[in-house]
């Protein structure tokens, strides 16, 4: 019996075979050559991450916007200035205005609104500090 016809097709199968294997094994090194990339990417990635939050949490946070008056920022450089708690007196005299009732008073609700904006802290009652 001739068997060569079985052979050159099995031969012909088998070339197939071995191609398809060949491309295979190229196209599995091209696709570890790239989730190599991918995964360098996201390690940078990650490290960047890393990076701007450890420098987000060093800056400042920013300044609340301000009441629409001229003595909301003089009253905060005196607060920036002070070494410890000041009253609403204090304030007025930093701020060079007459110590009336009216000025000490207007000043005390200013303080005030600065608490509730977070910006200073009452520290005891009538004694205000910048919030740390």
């Amino acid at each position: 019996m001739n068997f060569q016809p079985l052979l050159d097709a099995l031969d012909i199968q088998e070339n197939a075979a071995r191609g398809l294997a060949d491309d295979l094994r190229t196209r599995i090194g091209e696709l570890q050559a790239r989730l190599r990339e991918a995964e360098t990417h996201l390690e940078h990635l990650a490290i960047t991450r890393r990076t701007v939050t450890g420098l987000a949490d060093r800056l400042p946070a920013a300044p609340p916007d301000l009441p629409e008056h001229p003595d909301y920022p003089r009253i905060l450089g005196v607060f920036n200035d002070a070494t410890g708690p000041l009253r609403a007196r204090d304030v007025c005299e930093a701020l060079d205005h007459e110590l009336l009732p009216k000025n000490i008073e207007g000043t005390r609700a200013k303080l005030k609104r600065l608490v509730k904006l977070d910006i200073l802290t009452e520290v005891d009652t009538g004694s205000f500090a910048r919030k740390q």
